[in-house]
């Protein structure tokens, strides 16, 4: 639903600017924009002398001590196995060792006395789940998607590249946030005060009808780039959580979303649409993945099918609006919440694949848990509704080989629930302890 305007900016092949980091430190830290930019604006002849090179740190990053989650159910979301009575290694950041207590039993023996041992007994361990449209911008935000159970996430833009920022943390602060997609800021006509996350996008400033123009576009995407996005987001539609916007206009058409997909590369495009119209746009421009995407039409959940265009539906996003206070938002979930099931359940028989995906914003957290329930209730299997928050999740975020399972060589992030995920979906809203990266940042046992 995308509640928060997060409107982006472009790094062109220029060095990456300090400044940049600058605007969203001062974000973060509550400084002014207008304070910031006199700041900027008093020095620009520092800029390319402080651009030369990039600044090492000197010392290493400190390594988890290792782990051991023993006697829980450990499920594996690709293939549906559950072995019970399971033990789980997690040493240096990467699972070890997985299997039975006589499978495992050198590499436990080998952690005598170093490791950490968490009793899962009676309880089911899961891969650390993936939340694929969240907005976090400050450290709290973090905390509050690793309490509800993503340990990776891709993010649905910044207003001052905060993203990119906390995709650097858990190589140096372990269990500080989750592993981080960053789509740094919104390709959106109006960025504005996102214009002061870089001083490359001041050229944008000046433009009389917004960021429209495919050559404008086409920037802005390599500004994201540039400053460290590894994914690019954009829209065809206003948003649905916005009572003065209609969602069912278009703001960018095939020609424009195709220039944004075309200067992404392969770092792909996730598309905010809503309307038929605006999705079948994005979708014949080669976008990664819809998000929302309530009026989709048959037609193009055949061509989604076709070219591998990822679905995420942000079903929480949508059908909270019917609680609103606001009665024109209230009217909206009423009426998106029956389609977006039913798009949902058509998507997924016609094989477009679902991912989970909260939209959740700032410290308001939806836990990916509830998302995946609600996958649940709208026509997947349990076992869909886990996969769409682990490897369907993985795989669209290019960590299928890391991400969404446990297996040797894979990230040291678990989640402990209290019930089986195989016969419940809600069974991912009963957390007990999350680790990420090696880190017990939640637990509850």
């Amino acid at each position: 639903m995308c509640l928060h305007d997060h409107t982006p900016a472009a790094l062109p092949p220029a060095a990456l600017p300090r400044r940049g980091i600058l605007a969203g430190a001062a974000a973060l830290a509550g400084i002014s924009v207008a304070s910031l930019a006199a700041q900027l604006g008093s020095a620009p002849a520092a800029r390319a002398e402080d651009n030369t090179s990039s600044p090492s740190y000197p010392n290493r990053p400190a390594s988890p001590p290792p782990m051991i989650i023993e006697g829980g159910t450990i499920v594996d979301p690709k293939t549906g196995n559950a072995l019970e009575d399971g033990v789980l290694v997690l040493e240096g950041g990467k699972v070890t060792a997985v299997g039975s207590r006589e499978e495992t039993r050198r590499a436990v023996s080998a952690l005598s006395g170093r490791a950490r041992t968490v009793d899962a007994s009676g309880r089911w361990v899961l891969p650390g789940l993936i939340d694929v449209h969240v907005h976090a911008n400050a450290l709290s935000d973090a905390r509050a998607i690793l309490q509800g159970g993503a340990t990776s996430v891709r993010s649905g833009s910044t207003s001052f590249y905060q993203d990119v920022a906390l995709a650097a943390l858990p190589a140096w602060a372990p269990g500080a946030s989750a592993r981080m997609s960053p789509a740094g800021l919104f390709i959106s006509p109006e960025l504005g005060d996102s214009l002061l996350a870089d001083p490359d996008l001041a050229p944008l400033a000046s433009l009389s009808r917004g960021v429209t123009e495919p050559t404008d576009l086409a920037y802005l995407a390599r500004v994201n780039l540039k400053r460290g996005a590894r994914v690019i987001k954009t829209r065809a539609n206003p948003r649905a959580g916005l009572a003065e916007q209609d969602p069912r206009e278009l703001v960018y058409n095939y020609e424009q979303l195709s220039a944004v997909v075309k200067a992404s590369g392969k770092a792909g495009v996730l598309c905010h649409a809503y309307s038929a119209e605006g999705i079948d746009g994005a979708v014949r421009a080669g976008v990664r993945s819809i998000e929302h995407g309530v009026f989709v039409s048959e037609e193009t959940i055949s061509r989604m099918a076709s070219r591998g265009t990822y679905f995420t539906p942000t079903m929480d996003a949508i059908t909270s609006m019917a609680r609103s206070s606001n009665p024109i938002l209230a009217a909206r979930g009423t009426e998106y919440t029956p389609i977006i099931k039913a798009a949902v359940r058509a998507a997924h028989e016609a094989g477009v694949t679902v991912v989970a995906g909260t939209d959740s914003f700032g410290s308001n957290v939806t836990p990916i848990g509830t998302e995946a329930r609600l996958l649940a209730e709208a026509g997947l299997s349990p076992m869909d509704a886990l996969r769409a928050a682990t490897v369907n999740a993985a795989a669209l975020l290019g960590w299928s080989d890391r991400a969404g399972r446990l297996v040797r060589g894979s990230f040291a992030d678990a989640v402990i629930v209290d019930s089986d995920p195989l016969n419940s979906a809600s069974a991912l809203e009963e957390i007990s302890a999350v680790v990420a990266q090696g880190v017990l940042v939640r637990n509850d046992l």
